[in-house]
Parts: structure tokens; C-alpha cells; sequence
């Protein structure tokens, strides 16, 4: 399978897993070896300062820190986007990568936005594969919006109604479809 770095992964309906239930993950890194990526409609209640206030620079005043995803879910990772990906730590595709952390204040200056997350979501050798293979999962191509999104209880229907087809009705799917 081609690596699909980039793409977003859409929680389908059947997806029941709380961890992902009606999610949207950024791929950020997909090999042979397995795959990593961002959960990015699941802001928590916590500002950035109450919870790791050394890198409160990067986020805008009141800015929450995200949700990743279940894996580690007390590391850091910032993603941003850069007008020059050369000056990502970690380029990951387009204008996206993962900053260094090691100087918080220098991050400002080169990115034009930034999301804050604990944790990540993962997966090990083909087990996104074996996944995608059950339809767990719906991909479409990322948006360069999606990672900062405002409105991430949106995102999840938004991205089905872009992808069309079939998808748009899906994106009209109540929750729990029993009051329907």
C-alpha cells in the first residue's frame, strides 16, 4: 500500500471504539513498520498554560491543548504550519511538520499557525491496513485547515459532506441513529 502520509483518516459510523468514535486523524507518518497520527476534532478542557505552561507561547491566549489520540497521551507534540518547511524539526508533508521544542520562543516566528496536542493515535505493522480493509476507516486527502479547525465538532460531518457521494448522507447520520 502507497503510504498515506497526509490523508485523513474518517472514523466510519460502525467505528464504536471510544477512542475514535466519529474521529478525523491527520496520518503524519505511515510505513512499512506501522503508522502515527493526530486526532484533530477532540479539544480537551485544559489550556495550554495550565498543562505544559513552558510552551504557552505557542498558542494563542486561552488556546486548549488537543486531544491526540490514546497513545502516550501525556507527551507534547506541536504541529505547525511553515512558510518554509525547511524549517521544520520534523517535516512531515506540504507546509506541515513538528517544531523543535527545544527553544519554544523561536517556533513563533517561523510558523504561520500552531495546534498543541497530548498524545498521539498509532498503530503497529499492517494493523491500519487490516483496519482499513473492515471500512473502520473513510480517507480523503487532508485539507490544509483540518489540523485548526475551529469548529472540530463539525470537522468528522464536514469532511464526509466534501468527500460527496454516499458520504454525504452518512455525514447527516445522527449519533445514535435509535432517535432517529
Amino acid at each position: 500500500m502507497d503510504s498515506l502520509q497526509g490523508q485523513l483518516l474518517v472514523a466510519s459510523p460502525a467505528l464504536l471504539d471510544p477512542n475514535f468514535r466519529r474521529t478525523v486523524v491527520l496520518v503524519t507518518e505511515h510505513t512499512d513498520e506501522g503508522a502515527a497520527g493526530l486526532v484533530l476534532n477532540r479539544p480537551s478542557p485544559a489550556a495550554v498554560a495550565e498543562v505544559v505552561p513552558q510552551i504557552e507561547p505557542l498558542g494563542p491566549d486561552g488556546e486548549r491543548v488537543w486531544l491526540g489520540g490514546p497513545v502516550q497521551p501525556n507527551a507534547v507534540l506541536v504541529l505547525g504550519e511553515f512558510p518554509d518547511p525547511g524549517d521544520a524539526a520534523v517535516p512531515l508533508f506540504g507546509s506541515l511538520g513538528f517544531p523543535s521544542l527545544d527553544d519554544p520562543d523561536g517556533v513563533v516566528p517561523v510558523t504561520t499557525r500552531r495546534r498543541i496536542f497530548a498524545g498521539y493515535a498509532g498503530w503497529g505493522g499492517g494493523q491500519l491496513e487490516d483496519e482499513l480493509g473492515r471500512e473502520d476507516w473513510i480517507l480523503e486527502p487532508a485539507d490544509p485547515d483540518d489540523p485548526f479547525t475551529e469548529e472540530p465538532e463539525e470537522l468528522w460531518a464536514s469532511v464526509l459532506r466534501r468527500k460527496g457521494g454516499i458520504y454525504e448522507l452518512v455525514a447527516r447520520m445522527p449519533e445514535d441513529p435509535s432517535v432517529n
